[in-house]
């Protein structure tokens, strides 16, 4: 049977040495191998077919006949890594809060303890009698946070 061990060690020289990181990577026992990658420029399919090239060399069918796919991270996808945070500060994102309402906003900050989101929301300003827009900074851990996505905007 093929590990996740044995992907990683094929293709962890070629992801470093061209800035690429493994956003997911899962291999079933029946040899079903996927694999997402990103980079803070983004992956093409050129590149995706160059990392499934590579460990298809490595890997022999004839002993462990498998599956193999090798994608970029999508956009629709929920972010899994670190990373994916440091690469999207200043775009919109959605984020949902552990049993919380989604909060939909740019992405200020992220470090090792979680993440800063601008949001604008209506708010009722004291002295006034409509609510008005007023810019709100949410703090959150990782811990906090269920899922992140990127808000896609068609132009």
């Amino acid at each position: 049977m093929i590990t996740k061990e044995q992907v990683e060690d094929i293709i962890s020289e070629k992801l470093d040495q061209d800035d690429v990181f493994i956003v997911d990577l899962n291999v079933t026992a029946s040899n079903k191998i996927t694999l997402h990658i990103d980079s803070d420029t983004g992956v093409d399919i050129d590149y995706c077919v160059e990392v499934s090239r590579l460990i298809e060399g490595q890997l022999d069918r004839e002993n462990d006949d498998f599956d193999l796919e090798v994608s970029s991270a999508g956009l629709s996808q929920p972010f899994k890594v670190f990373r994916q945070y440091k690469k999207n500060i200043g775009k919109d994102v959605t984020v949902t809060p552990v049993g919380g309402k989604p909060l939909t906003g740019v992405l200020k900050s992220v470090d090792d303890d979680g993440i800063e989101l601008q949001t604008t929301e209506k708010t009722a300003v004291e002295g006034r009698k409509k609510k008005e827009l007023v810019t709100v900074v949410h703090k959150l851990s990782f811990n906090e946070i269920a899922k992140t996505e990127v808000v896609i905007k068609f132009k």
